[in-house]
């Protein structure tokens, strides 16, 4: 028989986070710092103060445990869509043959922030801080255009200029996304343009270039340096997008304590690691200090862009014009270009340094997945829970199914729980292609990981200088 009040958890308003989860000081290995392309050494302040909003960049460095959220803010999350409920997911696990209580699957709904997405728990911060700097423009990229549409929302609401670079190949498959960001007044480009040095290389050579979030990122940050008042927005990789996301973990972990559930495993899918990480950083945390030591945290890739399953654990640079700065992390290679495919979000050469770090000394796992797999178990969530996930996010539903499949197999107990990241209902090309049967697949050659990873233009960055 059906718990009612465990099918929908919700959390009072009073109840969301006061402050956001700083996970640098308690990561296995230290913390690397963001590498001047210039000249090689740690970036100083200076720089990053000039491409980044000023308080995002502190947040960037911060050794505190627990960084406070402004009560201001606070208030704007919970007018607009915070706390995001928790679902246990009854008639997926019916359609998967699970019954009772031995296997649990529950998702978290960020889709049912005003853009569709988790996006805004970063952005409409990021905005905060931007207008409180007197910043009157914020320049950004954008892949399947939850970033865009975010950033675009947040600097509606703090009246402040948007522009948009939006990768060309997600341009043309996804025009709802463009004009959403347009519905809240941000300038969209497909990318690369004409319109920086960044863009104008590819674009000159093949004018319908299909992008890469790697070209995207190289012309906001050449268009943000252009002014004093512009700064550039980014809605992944770095710590601070990680840890403005932490809101959504700590919802998860107060939600599932209120109906008395440990989770086995975590699930998110990942491209630069924000819902990921924000979803899992709490409870990883946790599992640092002793707390629940055998959780399995799982972050979900494309086949055609799996940065962390097969890329190498490097620095590189953070953009493909190396203007942006440089990390150390999982990484395909700044020139890589990525197949066109519908998880747009997924489709980033490098991943997280956190990320990376928990990846790499094995706190968390990686899988990967071929989209017409990702796309049919999108299918099956949305004619079983309603909603229909964005292709991202179904790469979070294939592996909690596999999941939950596998335990029943095993005749073993099990909670899962994913990330919901965000909706598709500006995606359907996607599932409309597979419905016809035109979907297809695409799996990374080793040679070519290789090929882009050997690139003479590597950066190559000597540890013992910081």
């Amino acid at each position: 028989m059906i718990d009612f009040n465990k099918t929908r958890i919700l959390l009072e308003p009073n109840e969301i986070p006061k402050e956001w989860v700083n996970i640098v000081p308690d990561l296995p290995a230290p913390m690397t710092p963001l590498i001047n392309p210039m000249d090689g050494k740690p970036a100083p302040p200076e720089l990053a103060f000039a491409i980044f909003p000023k308080e995002c960049v502190l947040q960037e460095v911060s050794q505190e445990p627990l960084i406070p959220i402004p009560d201001e803010l606070r208030e704007i999350f919970v007018k607009t869509y915070r706390p995001t409920p928790l679902h246990r997911a009854y008639f997926l696990e019916k359609e998967l043959g699970i019954s009772g209580d031995d296997i649990k699957i529950f998702f978290k709904n960020e889709s049912v922030s005003p853009t569709g997405s988790h996006k805004p728990n970063t952005a409409l911060t990021q905005a905060y801080y931007s207008k409180r700097d007197g910043v009157t423009e914020l320049i950004t990229e954008t892949g399947a255009g939850q970033w865009g549409s975010a950033l675009s929302y947040g600097c509606c609401m703090f009246d402040i200029n948007c522009t948009v670079y939006m990768v060309r190949a997600s341009f043309l498959q996804k025009p709802g996304r463009k004009i959403l960001m347009q519905a809240y007044n941000a300038q969209v480009h497909a990318s690369p343009t004409n319109l920086t040095d960044s863009g104008k290389a590819y674009y000159e050579s093949d004018p319908n270039h299909p992008g890469s979030l790697g070209i995207a990122i190289s012309e906001a940050v050449e268009h943000s340096l252009r002014s004093d008042t512009a700064r550039y927005s980014l809605g992944s990789v770095v710590n601070f997008v990680l840890l403005h996301q932490t809101i959504i973990g700590q919802e998860v972990k107060a939600q599932l304590n209120k109906i008395g559930v440990q989770p086995d495993v975590l699930i998110g899918c990942m491209g630069g690691g924000s819902n990921l990480g924000g979803f899992m950083i709490p409870f990883a945390r946790d599992k640092l200090h002793g707390v629940n030591p055998d959780l399995e945290i799982v972050g979900v890739e494309p086949r055609a862009c799996p940065s962390v399953t097969k890329g190498n654990y490097r620095w590189d640079y953070g953009d493909s014009a190396k203007k942006a700065p440089i990390l150390k992390m999982h990484t395909l290679g700044h020139n890589f270009i990525p197949s066109p495919i519908h998880a747009g979000g997924l489709r980033y050469h490098g991943m997280a340094p956190i990320i990376s770090i928990l990846s790499n000394k094995k706190i968390m796992t990686s899988i990967m997945h071929h989209q017409t797999e990702v796309i049919s178990s999108g299918l099956i969530f949305a004619k079983t829970e309603g909603i229909i996930p964005a292709p991202e996010t179904a790469h979070a539903v294939k592996e909690a199914i596999d999941q939950a499949l596998l335990a029943k197999e095993n005749n073993e107990k099990k909670n899962i729980v994913f990330c919901l990241s965000g909706h598709g209902f500006f995606d359907l090309l996607a599932y409309k292609e597979y419905m016809d049967g035109n979907l297809v697949d695409y799996e990374l050659p080793n040679e070519e990981i290789q090929k882009a990873l050997s690139a003479s233009d590597m950066p190559e960055v000597d540890e013992t200088r910081f």
